[in-house]
């Protein structure tokens, strides 16, 4: 999965530039003898696709540019009709294509809504790493195998992310998500 893609990645590069989680893994698993820059983790998304979305009917009420991203995350309780949709390059490493996060009005709670592209046999994997990893009370997730378009339904508090601060921005919200992500791909190669 994650050894194969940055595999690929490095292979066709002549300096490798990537980020902190990504050259870590290299590091880690000694795929490259090429010295590594770090990236700041603040550029992660800016070439990503964003769109904010009304949550009733699901229509696009705007395209935003990466500069959306540092609205503070409390956005969502002045906008609790709004979910926010990402699709970025950096998603496509960890299998998933994209991610909405929106306000839960019920709860209170940051939800996190994404499609995990891995085969049904990584079910128990996928819940053994979800039990382990989200934490506190508001660690509730929704794993469904969707038969229809062979992906994990997956969804979850960000408020259960170690790291989590409701004072972060909506940008660093999508890095903790992108980071637990990667651990949950890094969790699926372990034998």
């Amino acid at each position: 999965m994650l050894k194969e893609k940055l595999a690929r990645y490095i292979q066709t590069e002549e300096e490798i530039v990537l980020f902190k989680e990504e050259k870590d893994y290299i590091t880690k698993h000694q795929l490259s003898e090429l010295p590594i820059i770090e990236k700041e983790p603040e550029v992660r998304f800016t070439e990503a696709y964003i769109e904010r979305c009304d949550k009733e009917t699901e229509n696009m009420i705007r395209n935003e540019s990466s500069s959306f991203l540092t609205q503070p995350l409390v956005y969502f309780y002045k906008h609790k009709n709004e979910f926010v949709y990402l699709e970025s390059q950096w998603f496509d490493l960890v299998n998933v294509d994209a991610v909405s996060l929106e306000l839960d009005d019920v709860f209170g709670t940051y939800d996190v809504m994404l499609g995990l592209k891995l085969q049904k046999k990584y079910g128990q994997k996928i819940r053994d790493f979800l039990e382990k990893e989200l934490q506190g009370e508001k660690a509730k997730y929704d794993l469904i195998f969707n038969q229809q378009d062979g992906l994990w339904d997956l969804n979850f508090a960000l408020n259960s992310l170690d790291g989590f601060d409701e004072n972060m921005s909506i940008g660093e919200g999508f890095h903790l998500i992108y980071r637990f992500l990667f651990r949950l791909m890094e969790a699926m190669e372990e034998e």
